[in-house]
């Protein structure tokens, strides 16, 4: 029997604790010392409402599954039908082959092929790299067609602190504007978050605060590095996770509406680019023919216990 997100991956280090599955490279695991710092999902179950999954080539959504690009008209699957789009990329539940593993670090690869909406065959990798600094996540791609290729990636962790919910936890989110939705979930407009209730420059409780909201605009330190940092109030455990400066987008999400995750984690998703990238070109990486200079985009994020 094949567990349903496949071969699992274990790593350690420094107190840390990892599992990283073959469906999705997924993270479904994450501790420090034996306390989790994602709500993860059995090793019996298949990941739900994209838990700790690996988004390409782009992340969130595309509205109607339909683009434009160096005049094609193109059309992806609506992998989202409740609102008509296509989500979260097209290889969340690909089978990724190990590529090199140690104690410490595990790097897996996926070749996603040319297919109708999506006709560039891309080289994906993913490494899993846990140290005294916690995990970082590093992702890769290449673009093996002959033509340039529209790009974008993200990931979907869901963060804990330990316990729930989500509103005795202080958020600190160093983002200055929010991205404002139509009810197909797709932006129409920014909004300056300073001095209202989805400002959480300084760390406040959430309360009851529900989020399914894109930010950037992001404070970063001298490293380039900006931060989202929860702690529940009760305990003082916390939690925090980082994105570099390709990650220039971070969707932020209480699990509202959803039976099993409702307000009992948050999802803190890095992004390089907002929801419907492909048709705003905001943020979108345009990666060079294959073995030209521009050809490969990586970027990193991480996680750990402050």
């Amino acid at each position: 029997m094949v567990a349903p997100s496949g071969e699992q991956f274990e790593i350690s280090g420094h107190g840390y604790r990892a599992v990283v599955t073959e469906s999705g490279a997924a993270l479904r695991v994450l501790e420090h010392d034996g306390r989790a710092l994602v709500l993860g999902f059995a090793e019996d179950r298949m990941a739900s409402s994209g838990r700790g999954q690996q988004l390409a080539p782009w992340p969130n959504r595309v509205r109607d599954g339909k683009y434009a690009f160096q005049g094609r008209d193109l059309q992806l699957p609506l992998s989202e039908p409740a609102h008509g789009n296509a989500s979260h990329g097209l290889v969340r539940w690909a089978a990724w082959s190990v590529e090199e593993r140690t104690a410490h670090s595990v790097s897996l690869v996926y070749r996603s092929m040319a297919q109708p909406g999506y006709p560039w065959t891309l080289d994906l990798h993913v490494l899993y790299d846990l140290s005294a600094d916690g995990l970082t996540v590093t992702s890769t791609a290449t673009n093996l067609a002959a033509g340039p290729a529209p790009y974008a990636q993200g990931a979907h962790p869901y963060l804990t602190t330990g316990t729930g919910p989500v509103d005795d936890w202080e958020l600190t989110l160093p983002a200055e504007t929010r991205l404002v939705v139509d009810d197909q979930l797709i932006p129409v407009s920014h909004e300056d978050v300073r001095g209202t209730d989805l400002d959480f420059q300084v760390a406040r409780r959430i309360g009851t605060s529900t989020l399914d909201t894109a930010f950037t605009g992001l404070g970063r330190d001298g490293e380039g590095r900006a931060e989202v940092l929860l702690r529940d109030v009760r305990s003082g455990d916390g939690v925090a996770l980082w994105m570099d400066e390709r990650h220039r987008w971070v969707q932020l999400f209480t699990g509202d509406g959803l039976p099993e995750l409702a307000r009992e984690s948050l999802a803190v998703e890095p992004m390089t680019a907002p929801p419907d990238a492909f048709n705003s070109g905001t943020d979108l990486v345009v990666l060079a023919p294959a073995g030209s200079p521009g050809d490969e985009h990586s970027g990193s994020w991480g996680v750990r216990a402050p």
